[in-house]
């Protein structure tokens, strides 16, 4: 029987899904369950272990029946996933000896701020590309170690294991028989030299983690086993694996030093490819491995900046100030105006991302008059993605020297045709939407697709995406430039100290 198909595990923040894919990049089948959030003390965000398991298990296998396949017509799975979220468990028996700590948990900040001060930051910066933050997993499984009774002294034995989420979901589809992750996940964790792709023996001392505890990193396409734990896929070899941001890259077909996508979800993740030597950024975004496509291949380097609110705007007009019912309809109230009325909107709720870095900046508005409409602030709220977007953007274009020619989009923000059209006018370059939106989904089977045979090499892989729409500059250069200039205005007034 003829194995013509992938399937992509997509193991999120709040759901776990399955897509299957055929030869020519198509989803012929998907699944998708939600799963409990975790919100122990102010602060604090975890996960069941056993529920990122169990949900990714069903929706495996309800994709594979929807599909009507069975596991040999699979040639391989791809694994993607929420990056940065901490688990440890016992090798002798899988069990996970306290909940995951997401990667949004802030319990660490204080150590964070202790190494900081300590002047640990240049240190870090140089080897990992990362900054101190509660957000990389180094530190929580540093705080694991700490706390619970006993457990730094078995971990130093060997009898503990430390995985982010994919090398939890590769422990449980192969019995516990590979304890893995690949150099994507592996570069945000603090703990792995930027250069080398190897754990670093001097960041392991700085944050004390025993190295015993440690997955091996492997290449991001490559044969990591083979499923044993689920009948139905048994023998399916496991051959990609990225956390989410690098799999959305590479389901981009973002290939080449200088091509870029931006995923518009809660927030908005910026990456772009470097090639071969790593970027070090003078705007404070971060270093990233992109892949590593087999055991031999030279690793591949991406820059990287988050914006903590993008779609989460059209929330706040939704639930926070009652604008519109279901975002879906923000479209079509912001186009009842034909501008936004002098308004901008900063929506800093929960601080400034890249390449501010700004965690006391709270959100505003400004330009508010008496003939200030619900459509005018609707309008300013999505131009606020696109602004967001276009600073992280010309960062790292001054970060790699050169300009950026397109950039590709992703995620549910994307549909909304008049956000798209205006990050191109900000941006003056095309911005290019794909058939295939679930490109993290895409670039996970590519990867696993890639390191079996299924696909033969980048150049085909290139022609699984295809292009939706493109959205070319229409907007008068001074029309944005005006735009530009008030929105640097509204976002100096509303950092911390700004006047």
């Amino acid at each position: 029987m003829s194995r013509s198909h992938v399937i992509a595990l997509d193991q999120g923040t709040t759901s776990s899904r399955a897509l299957v894919f055929d030869r020519r990049g198509r989803i012929r089948s998907s699944a998708q369950q939600e799963f409990a959030q975790h919100y122990p003390q102010p602060g604090w965000v975890e996960h069941d272990p056993r529920d990122l398991w169990t949900t990714t298990r069903r929706t495996a296998l309800a994709a594979l029946s929807r599909a009507k396949l069975t596991g040999r017509q699979i040639a391989a799975i791809g694994l993607t996933n929420q990056r940065e979220t901490t688990l440890l468990w016992e090798r002798a028996t899988g069990q996970p000896l306290a909940p995951a700590i997401v990667w949004q948990d802030r319990r660490t900040a204080d150590l964070c701020a202790q190494l900081r001060r300590r002047g640990a930051e240049p240190f870090f910066r140089a080897r990992t590309g990362l900054l101190l933050d509660p957000y990389f997993s180094g530190t929580k499984l540093r705080w694991l170690l700490d706390h619970i009774p006993g457990v730094r002294r078995r971990a130093e034995r060997g009898e503990l294991a430390f995985g982010t989420v994919d090398t939890w979901l590769l422990w449980q589809l192969t019995g516990g028989r590979v304890h893995a992750t690949d150099v994507t996940n592996a570069s945000r964790t603090l703990l792995l030299n930027l250069r080398t792709g190897e754990w670093d023996d001097a960041l392991l001392r700085r944050l004390r983690i025993p190295r015993e505890v440690l997955p091996a990193v492997r290449a991001s396409s490559e044969v990591y086993g083979e499923v044993s734990a689920v009948p139905e896929l048994r023998g399916v070899p496991i051959a990609g694996i990225a956390g989410d941001q690098q799999a959305a890259l590479f389901g981009q077909a973002c290939f080449h030093p200088g091509m870029a996508k931006n995923t518009y979800g809660t927030g908005c993740f910026l990456l772009l490819h470097t090639g071969e030597k790593p970027v070090a950024s003078r705007h404070r975004l971060l270093t990233t491995i992109a892949w590593r496509l087999g055991p031999d291949a030279p690793l591949e380097y991406a820059l990287e900046g988050s914006v903590f609110t993008g779609g989460a705007v059209v929330q706040w007009l939704r639930d926070g100030l009652g604008l519109i019912k279901t975002s879906a309809e923000v479209e079509a109230l912001a186009a009842a105006a034909p501008d936004n009325g002098g308004v901008t909107v900063v929506p800093a709720f929960t601080g400034l991302g890249a390449p501010h870095w700004d965690a006391a900046a709270r959100g505003a508005v400004y330009g508010i008059t008496r003939g200030t409409t619900a459509a005018h602030l609707a309008r300013a709220a999505l131009e606020s993605i696109a602004h967001q977007s276009a600073d992280v953007l010309r960062a790292m274009e001054a970060d790699c020297g050169h300009r950026l020619r397109e950039l590709r989009v992703d995620g549910g923000a994307s549909v909304n045709n008049p956000l798209m059209q205006f990050q191109a006018d900000l941006l003056r370059v095309p911005v290019v939407r794909p058939r295939v939106t679930e490109t993290t989904a895409l670039g996970a089977a590519a990867l696993a697709g890639l390191a079996v045979g299924f696909w033969k090499n980048r150049a085909e892989l290139t022609t699984l995406w295809r292009t939706d729409r493109t959205f070319r500059p229409v907007a008068k250069t001074a029309v944005t430039r005006r735009l530009a200039a008030a929105w640097h205005r509204a976002v100096r007034r509303t950092k911390s100290g700004g006047t």
